[in-house]
């Protein structure tokens, strides 16, 4: 019975159905307003700005919508969720301090941070901090101070991957500031779901703002979501991750309820700084109500250029019907 969900093109879903049922525990309680009538809307009403994208239900384990799936791409930050998988993994104390190191990314690609060297910070707080706000020095000091340090925290999530038949999917940085941390819409569906079921990912990377309270010496520093749809009470986000790096373009990864239903949008390499989330509201009112609305004029050049560079059609796009 349950095999039969999976027969059909994209077969690489079939290892990550009972990571899906994780995901529909979060279903609406009975007496919840039923889903509007509108049927399983054309792929050609969605228009996205997204070189590459995905829509995953839940629900019923099958992709409505497609666009350039399967090429590998660099995801920047959103490499940050499998890092917090890993960390979680292992189990250490979440309430240990760790004293924060200046570490560089071996790519050479570095950004600001406002973490001081020596301060202390609980294990939880900086996974909070990493996956909230994306802060990368968070998350290198994360992986430093797991068992074995970087190497190792990054042969583990690269072993991660495997497990979850992630394919097309290499990680070279803890962070995400490699243009070597690559995947594809496909495989981030399957880690999307997987972490899920972790309450703390949930909780941390949902939350609108966060103050982290260090030690040596005693301060505060506010913090705030990258992802500013969580701010937006319109929208039931169940997970989020931003990512950016020039090379990626603005990259977004969601879990939320659309409709009824809870769906898994990944969006990959959008122009500026807003098509990603104006991306995210085209899905939605796309599943709402069969339109998506349109694409800016220079949004649609840019993802028509790197689809061209990457060899790619840039308007092939696919839907399915539950």
């Amino acid at each position: 019975m349950f095999t039969t969900l999976f027969t059909r093109p994209f077969a690489v879903f079939r290892s990550v159905f009972v990571l899906t049922l994780l995901v529909m525990s979060f279903q609406l309680p009975a007496n919840a307003a039923p889903r509007s009538s509108v049927s399983q809307p054309s792929a050609s009403s969605l228009q996205l700005g997204s070189v590459s994208a995905v829509v995953f239900d839940t629900r019923n384990a099958k992709i409505v919508f497609e666009k350039n799936a399967d090429t590998v791409m660099p995801i920047a930050s959103l490499s940050k969720v499998m890092s917090a998988m890993v960390l979680l993994d292992a189990g250490q104390p979440l309430d240990e301090y760790i004293t924060i190191k200046r570490i560089r990314s071996k790519s050479g690609k570095n950004s600001y941070s406002r973490l001081r060297p020596g301060a202390q910070l609980k294990r939880k707080d900086l996974l909070h901090i990493s996956l909230m706000s994306s802060e990368n020095l968070a998350t290198y000091n994360l992986a430093d101070n797991y068992p074995g340090g970087m190497d190792a925290f990054i042969k583990a999530m690269n072993a991660k991957a495997q497990k979850l038949d992630m394919r097309h999917t290499r990680f070279n940085d803890a962070a995400g500031l490699s243009t070597h941390n690559v995947s594809t819409a496909s495989d981030l569906v399957k880690m999307v779901i997987a972490a899920s079921g972790y309450k703390l990912i949930h909780d941390y990377s949902t939350s609108r703002q966060y103050t982290a309270r260090f030690r040596n010496p005693n301060h505060v520093l506010g913090y705030g979501n990258t992802n500013r749809l969580v701010h937006n009470n319109n929208w039931d986000i169940l997970l989020s991750k931003t990512g950016y790096l020039n090379e990626a373009g603005r990259c977004l990864s969601l879990l939320t309820r659309i409709d009824g239903r809870n769906m898994v949008v990944i969006l990959l390499d959008s122009y500026g700084k807003q098509t990603h989330i104006g991306d995210a509201g085209r899905v939605k009112r796309w599943l709402e109500t069969g339109y998506s609305g349109k694409v800016d004029a220079s949004a649609y050049r840019y993802q028509q250029a790197k689809a061209r560079q990457l060899g790619i059609t840039p308007a092939r796009t696919v839907a399915r019907t539950p």
